[in-house]
């Protein structure tokens, strides 16, 4: 279950909690709700523990520039200071 999932709880919970005036005969509806806040902020700290020790941070790394020697070659046709 993840982040997305665990706020659904938590809203759901706070629906059947605060906002519904429904009986059922043998299912204590607030009840209910309070079980799924609970469930749904447990998930969100072990979602937030899982995800802060995944973490990894790398160090920057710096690019590798090669530079190659340059060759004049001068022939006939061109005189090695041009294209």
């Amino acid at each position: 279950m993840g982040l997305g999932g665990c706020i659904i709880l938590i809203a759901v919970g706070a629906i059947l909690t605060f906002a519904t005036d429904w009986d059922m005969q043998g299912v204590n509806l607030d009840l209910v709700g309070v079980i799924f806040m609970i469930v749904g902020l447990i998930g969100v700290a072990t979602f937030s523990s899982i995800a802060r020790r995944r973490r990894v941070v790398m160090p920057p790394t710096t690019p590798v520039v090669e530079e190659r020697p340059r060759t004049h070659t001068r022939d006939g046709y061109n005189n090695g200071y041009g294209a």
